[in-house]
This record gives structure tokens, C-alpha cells and sequence, in this order.
């Protein structure tokens, strides 16, 4: 919030503007000023030890879920080139590398309870995943907000954020699905703990237990997809990934999704990830009969969202905030993943695909969502209308504060010239901002 003496008219009408629309200025962006309580608990973590190896990672998830059988071996490579390229990111501080650990068990022990799930239950693999919709849109343009009003239509099936973080109860917990299950219980207290630490992340990515979340969870059972890039500086890893064909690890995240509906039914599913943009083939082979929602977005305007908040987030992983190589890395990533977006989209049959740009999105989201029903041969019905509109009401833009971006002065990049390398796809996607 701007300060401001009521002798100034512009900077009090600024003050008053800023109070009306919540605006989040995050002035130590790039020099934090750590609270005690975040400072207290980096000094606690820098004391203790973390060791990123496989066996011990393997160990634990074995300990606390008393299985021993994870299926099919070669996720064990695919871990040790993770923990390995997180091992290199120097900047990384021991609260960073113990998140990502925890993590990392939690996948692995995720994959102990599924297959274990599926030798008692091999019925599981004869559910059928049948049309379902799938936003599969650059981070940062409106996919999060699409993805949780569709999934507000009682017909979809959707995965919240407390599911994907613990598809599977532990042997001897008994599921409520609601927020008495011990998972939810469990998402509630580590999203309350990080809303202490990072107050102004919800306002740029709501991560609440309730909040619909992505499969890409479910695909870190097998241990392959592009979410370690965002936790950590991990140039291994994602090269790493660009050389396999993700293909038997989508069929991977398939089949949790079918023990996920075989347990809690739900006949038609609502998915959403960005990674989708780089992986349509494979997506398409897995999921043939989906309608797909492409939503597009100004790079640029992505890019600064995207690195604002992974830098609002290295205060507390990293000894220093390194924005730099986060602009670099992340204004490459977008550019390679919307390369391969575009090679393929023109590629591939208009039937069950359709681009939608963020700003008509934003204009009018119930009209965007009306084509989308269209597209995937749902009616868009009076109940569908009514729960629609309620989650709106109930979930208006800017909830948590409407968080204010400076490309130029954080990063020292304009974006006008960050602007010239997508030139690519402004040529096929009108959505090229005025800066």
C-alpha cells in the first residue's frame, strides 16, 4: 500500500484506488525482509541435515506406509536424476531441499499405496475415462480460475488440491471425502503453515485444500513431468525430461485417475495443467475422445506473473533471490513449451479443440464456458447456470488482493523487448499486450 500526505491529490486518489481494488505491492521483492517467525524457522532448518538420495527417500516412504512393492523399477532412475539435479541448485537453502524431499517421499509413498491398491483391486484398470475436458493453457492465463468454474458444474469430476496431494488413505485410515478425511486434515495444516510463512502467495496461486488442483500430482507418482521446475533451478532435469516420450507416464496418471473414480465415482472429469501446451500428442493418444481448451496469453504478461511469484517464494528456499536466471530460465521455458504448442496445434483436428485468449476469458467467463460445453456436447442447463454463477459470486477476481508487477524494475527487462522473441505466436494468437 502507497503512503501517502492528503496535501499530495494524486497520491491520495492512488491511495484511495489502491484500497478499493486491494492492490499488493511487494516492494522487497528481490531484498526480503524476513519476519522473525521466517527467519526463525531457515536458521531451525539450515541446523539439520538433508540428504537428497534415493535409498533414503525409498526407505522412509516404505517406513511410514509399511508397503514394500513400487511396481514397475525405472521410476528409480527418473528420481535420481531429480534429486541429483536439485542436489546442483546451489542457491537452494536446506528448507528448500528438505521441501522437495518431502515431497519426494510423499510421491513415492503415493506410488506404494496405489500399486498396492491395485494388486487387491485390479478391476481398477477396466474403468473407463471417458470425454473428458481438459484445459491445457500457458500458467499464469486464467486456467486455475477456469478449471475450478467448470468443476464447480456437479456433473464433473475433478481432482481438489487435498486429493492430489494424498490420492490413496493410508493402511488403516478410512476415507470420509470430506474435511474430516485425516488427508484433508493433514493439506489444511501444511496450507495454513504456508500461508504464515508467504501470506501473498494465495493471491497469486490459491493452493487451499478445497481449491481444484492439477493431475500433474497424480503424474509425479511415476516421477516424470515438469513440476520439479518449478521448486528448484534444474536445467538437468528438464532436459531430462525433453528426451523421454512422456507417454507411458501420462498412462501412468490414467490409471490413479480410474482408482480415484473407481473409489469415489464421477463418470466425466475436468483436468487441467499447463504442461499439456508441450505434450499434445501424447495427451491426445492417452486421453483420444477429450475435448481440449487451449487458453493464450501475452508470454510476456505470463512470464513477469511467473517469476514475480517464484521470486516472492525464494525469501524462504533460497540464500538469495536470483532473479536473473529465474527471467532467463523462465522466459525460455515459455518460449520452447509454446513452440511446441504451436507445431502441434496446426497439426492436429479442429474437432475437439478449441483456443480460448485470456482476455475474453476475463470479459465474459460464462460465455467462454458456454463454447466449451458446446464443444464437449454438455448442455449448459439451469443447474449448471445456478452453480456456475454461485462460485463467482463466492469467488470473486483479486479475493485474496490483486498482486502489482514491475517486469522493468524487478528485472530490469522491458517488455517490449522481451515482447520480440514470441513473435511466433503473435502471428497465430492475437494477444500481444500494450506495455
Amino acid at each position: 500500500m502507497v503512503a501517502a500526505s492528503v496535501t499530495d491529490p494524486y497520491l491520495w486518489f492512488k491511495v484511495v484506488v489502491d484500497r478499493i481494488n486491494n492492490f499488493i505491492e511487494i516492494d522487497d521483492l528481490l531484498s526480503p525482509k524476513l519476519s522473525k517467525s521466517q527467519t526463525e524457522i531457515i536458521e531451525m532448518m539450515n541446523a539439520v541435515p538433508v540428504s537428497l538420495e534415493e535409498n533414503i527417500v525409498l526407505d522412509t516412504a516404505q517406513k511410514s506406509t509399511g508397503l514394500t512393492d513400487f511396481g514397475d523399477q525405472g521410476f528409480k532412475e527418473r528420481l535420481r536424476v531429480q534429486l541429483l539435479s536439485v542436489s546442483e541448485d546451489q542457491k537452494l537453502n536446506n528448507l528448500g531441499r528438505a521441501s522437495i524431499f518431502a515431497d519426494c517421499v510423499r510421491y513415492a509413498s503415493n506410488r506404494l499405496l496405489f500399486e498396492d491398491f491395485l494388486k487387491r483391486h485390479p478391476e481398477i484398470l477396466n474403468e473407463e475415462i471417458s470425454n473428458p475436458i481438459i484445459v491445457a493453457g500457458l500458467p499464469r492465463s486464467g486456467t486455475t480460475h477456469l478449471l475450478n468454474l467448470l468443476a464447480s458444474d456437479k456433473r464433473l469430476r475433478s481432482v481438489p488440491y487435498w486429493e492430489s496431494r494424498e490420492p490413496l488413505p493410508l493402511p488403516g485410515e478410512n476415507p470420509t471425502w470430506d474435511n474430516s478425511d485425516p488427508r484433508y486434515q493433514r493439506c489444511q495444516a501444511a496450507w495454513e503453515q504456508q500461508d504464515a510463512m508467504l501470506p501473498v502467495l494465495k493471491a497469486m496461486h490459491d493452493m487451499s485444500p478445497d481449491h481444484v488442483h492439477e493431475e500433474l500430482e497424480l503424474e509425479n507418482l511415476d516421477f516424470s513431468s515438469y513440476n520439479l521446475e518449478w521448486l528448484a533451478h534444474v536445467p538437468r532435469w528438464r532436459d531430462y525430461y525433453y528426451s523421454h516420450d512422456q507417454t507411458p507416464h501420462y498412462a501412468y496418471m490414467k490409471n490413479v485417475l480410474k482408482a480415484l473414480q473407481w473409489l469415489r465415482g464421477g463418470d466425466r472429469w475436468v483436468l487441467k495443467c499447463p504442461q499439456h501446451m508441450e505434450q499434445l500428442p501424447v495427451l491426445l493418444k492417452t486421453f483420444p475422445d477429450a475435448s481440449v481448451v487451449l487458453t493464450h496469453r501475452d508470454p510476456v504478461a505470463v512470464i513477469t506473473s511467473i517469476v514475480t511469484m517464484l521470486a516472492y517464494g525464494q525469501r524462504l528456499k533460497c540464500s538469495q533471490v536470483d532473479a536473473k536466471t529465474l527471467l532467463e530460465y523462465w522466459a525460455d521455458r515459455i518460449e520452447r513449451l509454446l513452440k511446441e504448442c504451436v507445431r502441434d496445434r496446426f497439426n492436429l483436428s479442429d474437432g475437439k479443440i478449441m483456443d480460448l485468449p485470456f482476455q475474453e476469458f476475463m470479459d465474459d467467463d460464462l460465455g467462454a464456458v458456454k463454447k466449451i460445453y458446446h464443444l464437449a456436447g454438455l448442455e449448459f442447463n439451469e443447474t449448471s447456470q445456478h452453480e456456475l454463477s454461485a462460485y463467482i459470486d463466492n469467488n470473486p477476481r483479486g479475493k485474496y488482493g490483486r498482486v502489482v508487477y514491475h517486469l522493468e524494475r524487478d528485472f530490469g527487462v522491458s517488455p517490449v523487448d522481451l515482447q520480440e522473441r514470441f513473435s511466433f505466436y503473435y502471428k497465430h494468437y492475437q494477444v500481444k499486450e500494450i506495455y
